[in-house]
């Protein structure tokens, strides 16, 4: 996997004066003394991505800055997180294997603190080739890039790190319903039929996916909430079916609660009414 180069833009702290950061360089061993903390991504859940639609899940970091650097001089410094596979120093240089901001903005605590807030960016379109391969559905390390500048803008200091924080990338699922005969007689019996699918980020199609365990859920009219009614497994080609008994009007969907390589799905309900 490999990311386009992609500028990551980044708010100002203080007043509205913006600034732009590419690709780190080579890393230096040199400490910087800034700190990243309370990294979140995605609000603690799975990254789930699809075979065409641009996904950008949030993230959010503290900064803590080193002696003779403010936050009010933002041009200084950069310190952001990045999901990465293998080398830390290879997926950052090469950009395979590597997941960076789209962009973020950073909000003053105070002059040597700050919080920032922004999102990732991964395009499965396939001339981006963000991701390319179903193994990409997996366990990512968190790594964090920290640059400070001399006042002259030549680099001072350089240095990655990684983080004990993980993000879970997974591969989208769909589900289909179709119940029938409607309207149906109370008492005869209904046909639900479905299918599972998932993405397959190498084709950038969705294939059928078998042997999953799926539940047909049944929200009666007038109620609030599904309730599961029976199960079944996908065939081959993916493919759900089961019977259940006529009684009351109501809405019949397949759900299906994803595994840790592939996301959840849940389709799109499909009313039948008794009579």
């Amino acid at each position: 996997m490999k990311t386009g180069r992609r500028t990551v833009a980044v708010a100002t702290l203080v007043g509205a004066l913006g600034f732009s950061v590419l690709n780190a360089p080579a890393a230096r061993a040199a400490d910087t003394g800034v700190t990243v903390s309370d990294i979140v991504i995605n609000n603690g859940k799975p990254i789930v991505v699809g075979t065409s639609k641009e996904v950008e899940p949030p993230i959010r970091f503290n900064i803590a800055l080193p002696s003779g650097y403010s936050t009010a001089d933002p041009s200084r410094y950069t310190a952001y997180p990045f999901l990465y596979r293998g080398s830390i120093n290879t997926a950052a240089d090469t950009g395979e294997n590597f997941i960076q901001p789209g962009s973020y903005t950073c909000y003053e605590i105070d002059s040597k603190h700050a919080r920032c807030e922004g999102n990732l960016y991964i395009d499965p379109h396939p001339s981006q080739e963000h991701v390319d391969s179903n193994s990409d559905a997996t366990t990512w390390k968190v790594g964090v890039s920290l640059r400070l500048w001399k006042a002259d803008g030549g680099l001072k200091a350089e240095e990655r790190e990684t983080r004990s924080t993980t993000a879970q990338l997974k591969r989208a699922a769909k589900a289909t319903t179709n119940a029938s005969p409607e309207p149906v007689t109370k008492g005869r019996t209904i046909t639900v039929t479905g299918t599972v699918t998932r993405a397959n980020w190498s084709t950038k199609k969705y294939d059928a996916y078998s042997g999953r365990t799926v539940s047909l859920q049944f929200r009666a009219k007038g109620a609030d909430t599904f309730k599961t009614v029976k199960k079944a497994t996908t065939s081959s080609t993916g493919g759900l079916k089961t019977t259940v008994t006529a009684s009351v009007d109501g809405s019949y969907r397949w759900v299906y609660y994803g595994n840790s390589t592939t996301g959840a799905a849940t389709s799109a309900a499909d009313y039948v009414d008794v009579r």
